[in-house]
């Protein structure tokens, strides 16, 4: 049986990805924050209790601030593959909290690196790499393509990034970036965009909202279904040769087309309700992303399937169920 370590379990990836490796027979390990709440909603559903002889899903507290800490789950758990997703990970967030996002973000994966390499084991190591990367360099962006980023951030992931290539060239150490574009789900976080338009379009269709607040309506993002980049991810470490690939669907489309296509699928105009505000908008803007993910698809046989219309109205239909449960008094389960 398989051993693997997932960092930011309890998130979007972390999740779809947990349930990805269980099911292919996996022992599963997560680091988890210790929080006064508990913030698990999307792993729930996975049983992860030990008194469970058949249990394959055990959690951990950890933080990627506790160096010491990391080497001692490493040598415990002994994973034959680490999954490294746990990050501050929205963009906005990190103009305002850019030494914590650096700390997190960038150094964090280097003492996991060390962890990994302090504690002498074998394992195969993915890195959480993101388009942001990119920032200016023009569209289609590849694994070629020069870095320029945009947002602190951004900035912290090259780091990660470039610390990555140098432990596996310092140290012959199997590990890999996955460089994913926008990758969106029912599970995603209510304060990224996507999730922030589906979940106002299930509530103005509802009657208990009339207005949604947005930046940069211009901005191009290349948009894809998370549960297939995470099947990605996991192609990266079952791939004979350590090395780098992007993953996105090559499309581009705007906030905008997002509105649009959202709100018309629940029967709304969108221009009716949309407004802008400047507060949104970020000191330095991402204008257009579009990944060329040729290389995945020839070597690792890796395609998206889900495009933009049906992404969005997947969300939207996640968010208009996950409504009507809350206001049935259903128990609520991310799906």
């Amino acid at each position: 049986m398989k051993r693997a370590l997932i960092t930011g379990i309890a998130g979007q990836d972390g999740s779809y990805l947990a349930e990805l490796l269980l099911d292919k027979g996996y022992e599963v390990h997560g680091l988890v924050r210790r929080a006064s709440t508990f913030n698990r909603l999307r792993i729930d559903h996975l049983s992860h209790d030990t008194r469970d002889n058949d249990c394959r899903l055990f959690l951990h507290y950890g933080d990627l601030s506790d160096a010491v800490g990391l080497v001692n789950l490493i040598r415990e758990i002994i994973p034959d593959e680490v999954y490294h997703l746990g990050a501050q990970s929205h963009v906005a967030v990190s103009f305002e909290i850019p030494d914590y996002t650096g700390e997190v973000t960038g150094l964090g994966t280097v003492r996991l690196l060390e962890a990994i390499h302090a504690s002498g084991i074998e394992t195969r190591f993915y890195q959480a790499s993101s388009s942001e990367m990119f920032g200016s360099a023009p569209p289609p962006q590849s694994e070629d393509t020069p870095f320029h980023p945009r947002s602190p951030y951004a900035c912290a992931k090259v780091f990660a990034h470039h610390a990555t290539v140098n432990y596996r060239e310092a140290y012959g150490m199997f590990a890999v970036s996955g460089i994913l574009f926008n990758h969106e789900s029912e599970r995603r976080g209510e304060n990224f965009v996507t999730r922030k338009i589906t979940r106002a379009v299930a509530r103005i269709k509802a009657g208990i909202q009339d207005e949604l607040y947005l930046g940069n309506l211009e901005a191009q993002r290349d948009w894809g279904y998370a549960p297939e980049y995470v099947e990605g991810m996991w192609r990266m470490l079952q791939h004979p040769v350590a090395d780098d690939f992007v993953l996105a669907t090559g499309e581009t489309h705007t906030v905008r087309e997002f509105c649009e296509v959202a709100f018309a699928h629940a029967g709304l105009d969108w221009e009716k309700h949309v407004r802008t505000d400047p507060r949104y908008e970020r000191p330095s803007e991402v204008d257009a992303l579009c990944g060329d993910a040729s290389k995945a698809k020839g070597v690792l046989g890796w395609e998206a399937t889900v495009k933009f219309d049906g992404l969005a109205r997947r969300m939207v239909d996640g968010d208009v169920q996950l409504l009507e449960d809350e206001m049935a008094g259903r128990t609520v389960r991310v799906d």
